[in-house]
C-alpha cells in the first residue's frame, strides 16, 4: 500500500502497526535525541558556569556577556543551521554548535541571578568561618542558589528538546526525522510519533530535573513545612 493511500484512510491519524513494524527505529531516533540534548545542555553549563564565573568576578562583563549571547538566541535556528552547513558540514557538531547556543543566556542569567541571590549575611557568616573565596563559592554561594541553577536547566533543556527536532534538517534530528519523513511523504503517523515523543521526553526529563532539584536542596521541603 503506498503512502499516499495509508494517509488517505480513515484510521490514519497513527497507525499502531507502522509504530511496532519500526520500534528499532524508533529506539535509535530516541537515544540520538536524548544524545543531543544531554550533550548540549552539558557543553553549555560549563560554558555558561565559566562565563558565569568572569561575570560574577568583573561586573562590567555581564553586559557584554548577556549581550552576545542574547544575540545568538535571537538568531532564527533555521538560518544558523544553514549558515554552519557550508563551513561545519551535515554533522552532529554543526547541530551542537547551534543548539548550544540557545542555552547560553538562559543559563548564564539564571546562575548570576541565583548567586546573587545569595544572602549577603550567608557569604559574610562563612566567610567569618573561615572560608576561602573559592570554598566558599562550591560549598554555600552555588548550593543556596542550586534552585535558580536548576530552574535555568529546566528551561534549557525542554528549550533543547524541541531544538533537536529541527536539525533533523541537516541528518540530525533524533525523534525529528520522524516528522521530516511524515512531511515528505504526507503521512501523519511518524508526525504524530515524533511530535508526541518529544513532548514526552521534554516532560519527562523537566520531571527528573525537578526530582534532582528537590534532592540537592533539601532545606527547601524543610522550610515548606515549617510554613505549613
Amino acid at each position: 500500500m503506498s503512502a499516499s493511500v495509508v494517509a488517505a484512510g480513515p484510521d490514519s491519524f497513527l497507525w499502531w502497526d507502522w509504530v511496532v513494524d519500526h520500534g528499532d527505529d524508533v529506539r535509535q531516533r530516541l537515544l540520538e535525541h536524548l544524545w543531543l540534548t544531554g550533550l548540549a545542555v552539558s557543553i553549555g553549563f560549563a560554558i555558561a558556569m565559566g562565563l558565569s564565573i568572569v561575570a560574577l568576578r568583573f561586573r562590567r562583563t555581564y553586559g557584554p556577556i548577556t549581550f552576545v549571547t542574547g544575540f545568538l538566541y535571537t538568531i532564527p535556528s533555521l538560518a544558523l543551521f544553514a549558515f554552519l552547513v557550508p563551513i561545519t558540514g551535515f554533522t552532529t557538531l554543526t547541530s551542537e554548535i547551534g543548539l548550544v547556543s540557545y542555552t547560553l543566556l538562559i543559563l548564564v542569567r539564571n546562575i548570576v541571578t541565583g548567586i546573587d541571590g545569595v544572602p549577603s549575611a550567608v557569604k559574610e557568616a562563612a566567610d567569618a568561618m573561615g572560608y576561602r573565596p573559592w570554598r566558599r563559592f562550591l560549598s554555600v554561594d552555588l548550593r543556596l542558589a542550586t534552585p535558580a541553577i536548576v530552574a535555568g536547566l529546566r528551561i534549557a533543556t525542554v528549550t533543547t528538546v524541541g531544538l533537536v527536532t529541527i536539525t533533523a534538517l541537516i541528518g540530525q534530528g533524533g525523534l525529528g526525522a520522524f516528522i521530516d519523513d511524515g512531511l515528505s511523504r504526507n503521512f501523519s503517523t511518524p508526525i504524530v510519533l515524533g511530535a508526541g515523543l518529544s513532548i514526552a521526553l521534554a516532560v519527562v526529563l523537566d520531571v527528573l530535573l525537578l526530582g534532582v532539584q528537590r534532592l540537592l536542596t533539601p532545606w527547601a521541603r524543610t522550610d515548606r513545612r515549617r510554613a505549613q
